[in-house]
């Protein structure tokens, strides 16, 4: 069997993730993605180049929702409170 070189994941399991991670128990979460832009000529040789845009993320977290949409998770379902009470 190969040995496993990716994992790739949607982004609601991203989100459901950080929201257990974080701590979190109530409201809609989905994830945040800042871009940065920048710009540069780029091409495969010095007489062949173009003007291009570079659009890098910059920064990825959790960013609460009003609504429910196809990126977020509820906080509530995905990492309830705990109901175990102390000894």
């Amino acid at each position: 069997m190969p040995e496993v070189q990716q994992y790739t994941y949607t982004f609601k399991e991203i989100a459901a993730a950080l929201v257990r991670q974080q701590g979190i128990h109530e409201g809609l979460w989905g994830v945040y993605v800042e871009f940065g832009i920048a710009a540069g000529n780029i091409g495969p040789s010095p007489e062949d180049v173009r003007p291009a845009a570079i659009v890098p993320i910059v920064k990825l977290g959790l960013q609460r929702f009003s609504e429910p949409s196809a990126l977020t998770v509820d906080a509530s379902e995905v990492n309830p409170k705990s109901t175990r009470k102390p000894a």
